[in-house]
């Protein structure tokens, strides 16, 4: 929202409004359908502000970029927590992104988006798309070695491909069983390598 007559300018306030509203415009209707003008317009703001704190509309989209990936992965760190070692904290992963897909608004995964959307014109975007989905394959590997798998890499790559897979197939066919589907075949993936996971169901 504007700052009212009155208020005190805050530049935190300014930015995160900004980087709020972009974010949601990004992710709506894509990078590049959404111009400065627009965004400035949105947030209250002035295109000479938004090039003062990210530089240019390449800048703000990288910012929006980093701060949705921080985002995402601490809301799934989190989720995993809360769970026992194990198997099951590895399929919890599938169920928080199972309820994810299930929002109204849900559009697919930002970061992926963003890279398609710009083609591969944007380097920096699509290093950052690149180092979100390893951290997703580190979190993967850290639950698999403590769920006792030796060598991690390979199921945790496996695993990542269903994610990615049931995020695509949510967002384009709207369809909610995309996400259980995957469930069960990470369950597939976990009872090959995990001692104790010939038990899921």
């Amino acid at each position: 929202m504007p700052v009212k007559r009155g208020e005190p300018l805050s530049p935190e306030n300014t930015r995160a409004r900004i980087l709020a509203v972009a974010a949601l415009a990004f992710y709506e209707r894509g990078v590049h359908a959404v111009g400065v003008n627009e965004i400035a317009e949105l947030a209250g703001s002035s295109k000479l502000t938004i090039y003062r704190y990210f530089e240019s509309k390449d800048g703000l989209v990288e910012a929006v970029l980093r701060q949705r990936s921080e985002r995402i992965h601490d809301w799934l760190e989190r989720g995993v927590e809360a769970v026992p070692p194990g198997a099951d904290r590895v399929l919890a992963l599938f169920d928080l992104l199972a309820d994810w897909y299930r929002q109204a608004g849900f559009h697919g995964c930002a970061m992926v988006n963003a890279a398609a959307d710009t083609r591969g014109d944007g380097v920096a975007v699509l290093g950052l798309t690149r180092g979100h989905l390893a951290r997703y394959r580190v979190l993967l590997e850290r639950c698999l070695l403590e769920a006792g798998v030796a060598e991690p890499s390979a199921p945790a790559r496996q695993l990542l491909i269903l994610i990615e897979g049931a995020t695509v197939v949510s967002s384009i066919d709207a369809d909610d069983t995309a996400g259980p589907d995957a469930r069960r075949l990470a369950e597939l993936v976990l009872a090959s390598v995990v001692p104790s996971a010939h038990d899921l169901h």
